[in-house]
Order: C-alpha cells, then sequence, then structure tokens
C-alpha cells in the first residue's frame, strides 16, 4: 500500500511539472514510470495509469511547448515534419 502511494505523489509532482511546462522530457519520463508503476501492482483499475503512462511518454519524446518554462528558459524547438 505505501508502493501505491509513493507512486502517486511521485506522478502528481511530475504531472504538476508538466502542467507548467518545466523539465518536460525528464517530467514526462517520470510519469510514465509512475503510470507503469501504479498499473502493475496490482491494484484496481489498470487501463487508466496505462493510458497517463502512453500520455507521459508522448510528452517526453514531444517536447515542451511555446508557452512552458522550458521554450523561455531553453528556447523553442520546433520540429518540421
Amino acid at each position: 500500500m505505501v508502493e501505491l502511494n509513493m507512486a502517486g505523489i511521485i506522478g502528481t509532482g511530475a504531472g504538476i511539472l508538466l502542467l507548467i511546462g518545466f523539465w518536460t522530457p525528464a517530467t514526462g519520463s517520470l510519469v510514465a514510470v509512475a503510470g507503469v508503476w501504479i498499473a502493475f501492482s496490482g491494484h484496481g483499475d489498470q487501463w487508466t495509469p496505462t493510458m497517463l503512462a502512453a500520455v507521459g511518454a508522448a510528452l517526453a519524446m514531444i517536447g515542451p511547448g511555446a508557452w512552458s518554462f522550458d521554450a523561455r528558459l531553453f528556447g523553442r524547438k520546433h520540429i518540421d515534419l
């Protein structure tokens, strides 16, 4: 039970950092790891943490947005397809 609470705390902290756009690749990876951790812990619904893990991994790969703290501190990185 303590492991699940710790994963929730880590996931919440990383989610707040993602909302403000600070350290986006690192916190996106942390959200993905926490989501997988919660999904495989075996408590409750497993689809919601799995989806959160997928979104965290996608945000880690895409990077910060134009209005994030990362863009203000390190510059916007634009990807041309």
